[in-house]
């Protein structure tokens, strides 16, 4: 079993900036893809950006690219997700999940077979 861990989340401002990070433990070993999701109250999750488990390739959704970039630890499979100039709209809890079993895609939910917990992230006007 692979276990995530979400951690960073917080109350900002329209504007400002929160680093998220997810550690995972566990087994299988390895290094996994990995990606962040979210969800707003009253929507469906919705995929945020994934990076490949050698780091080479991330993919991001429209609407947070040129704002947020998600990276990883060289070591291990912990990843970030470094979000700036936050809008209200960015308002969801964010989720971190891993292709562990996986197909080698990105973006749909049905992909990731492990999940963490979830981090609020709240931005006020």
């Amino acid at each position: 079993q692979v276990q995530l861990a979400e951690s960073g989340g917080g109350l900002v401002q329209a504007g400002g900036s929160l680093r998220l990070s997810c550690a995972a433990s566990g087994r299988p070993g390895g290094k996994y893809a990995m990606a962040w999701f979210r969800q707003a109250p009253g929507k469906e999750r919705e995929f945020v950006a994934h990076i490949t488990w050698n780091g080479d390739n991330t993919y991001y959704t429209d609407s947070v690219k040129g704002r947020f970039t998600i990276s990883r630890a060289n070591v291990g499979n912990t990843v970030y997700l470094q979000m700036n100039s936050l809008k209200p709209e960015d308002t969801a809890v964010y989720y971190c999940a891993a292709i562990v079993h996986g197909p080698n895609a990105h973006g749909q939910s049905r992909y990731y077979d492990y999940w963490g917990q979830g981090t609020q992230v709240t931005v006020s006007s």
